[in-house]
């Protein structure tokens, strides 16, 4: 693996020079006009969950089934093993082998975008060739934590800067406070928006303002900033965000996309209308019931949700019905 890493960064050049090119649908909010993004990332991207059979193997037969039923949606692309995807809970060949299932299956025109950011920068490198190598079109790579009162801005600029130096593909930041208890400082994103393998970033933190000052501070960059949350996604866009991963998108994929369009041709007071009805769903699926809420409403839309692996549990059948009512109430079901 070491030697993989060795060879992906002296041939990253040459990788990107040949690297597809994804078509510009529409021109982002985030985009200085005038310019192009290297990767276009602007769109819906569903954070995809892994199928789980009833023995907790990963269920490739589901996975695929799933991914047929998302082909009619107008998604930018996928994200796999980001945090809905469970993917603390993969072990590392699991990991490789999704990619490489999702990418089977996909479309060309539809970007992959795979979680492998690990605790340590040689892990994640190693991750991040081998993610390349199963068909990924661009990393997500998550703040490391675990040490998290180390993790100053030097020391998380130093390990981007080693993934991305040594990345065949684009890299995208992910700050996920509420998972790691770690705000990606404002002064990395800033300086890591210069690097030019490192294209943008996932922020799920919500903060409407700290994103409007990321898309102010690297609007002279090929670097686009991506809403965490689909109950943030209009505010996001009004600052000047590019595209949401959204874990709402498992579940209410063609409102989201909805959604977008409307943002994007300057709609808004339907686009408002539309956020409100998302608002509480997206809740429901994220901070109220988690992945076991998300999956348990895919469900009910046609998709396949399954179980979650231990240690998450499944809804209680009071949960389930609390769920229920929350779409319900806001019409979906």
């Amino acid at each position: 693996m070491a030697f993989s890493t060795r060879l992906a960064s002296s041939l990253r050049p040459a990788l990107a020079a040949l690297h597809w090119a994804a078509p510009r649908h529409c021109r982002g909010l985030s985009t200085p006009q005038g310019s192009e993004p290297s990767l276009d990332l602007r769109g819906i991207f569903p954070p995809l969950a892994t199928p789980f059979s009833s023995t907790q193997e990963v269920d490739y037969a589901e996975l695929e089934g799933n991914l047929r039923r998302y082909a009619s949606i107008p998604f930018r692309g996928l994200v796999v093993l980001g945090s809905n995807g469970e993917y603390p809970y993969l072990a590392p060949r699991e990991r490789v082998e999704v990619v490489s299932c999702v990418r089977r299956a996909l479309p060309r025109d539809r970007l992959l975008l795979a979680g492998s950011g690990c605790e340590s920068t040689q892990a994640t490198i190693e991750l991040t060739v081998s993610m390349a190598e199963a068909g990924a079109d661009a990393v997500l790579v998550v703040t490391p934590c675990y040490y998290r009162g180390a993790m100053t801005t030097a020391a998380l600029v130093h390990h981007y800067t080693e993934v991305g130096d040594a990345s065949p593909i684009p890299v995208v930041l992910y700050s996920v406070p509420a998972n790691t208890g770690l705000d990606l400082p404002m002064e990395a994103v800033i300086t890591l928006a210069q690097h030019p393998n490192i294209i943008g970033i996932k922020d799920s933190s919500g903060d409407i303002t700290r994103m409007g000052l990321m898309v102010h501070k690297t609007r002279q960059e090929d670097f686009q900033v991506l809403a965490g949350s689909a109950g943030f996604l209009l505010a996001s866009y009004a600052v000047g965000a590019s595209g949401g991963v959204c874990a709402l998108a498992n579940v209410l994929g063609d409102p989201l996309c909805q959604l977008d369009h409307l943002c994007h041709k300057g709609q808004w007071q339907e686009a408002r209308d539309l956020q409100h009805r998302l608002i509480e769903p997206n809740t429901a699926v994220t901070r109220r019931f988690g992945i076991p809420g998300m999956k348990k409403a895919m469900e009910w839309f046609g998709y396949y949700g399954g179980p979650c692996r231990a240690p998450l549990a499944p809804l209680s059948p009071t949960q389930v019905e609390e769920l229920r009512s929350t779409f319900s109430a806001n019409g979906w079901l």
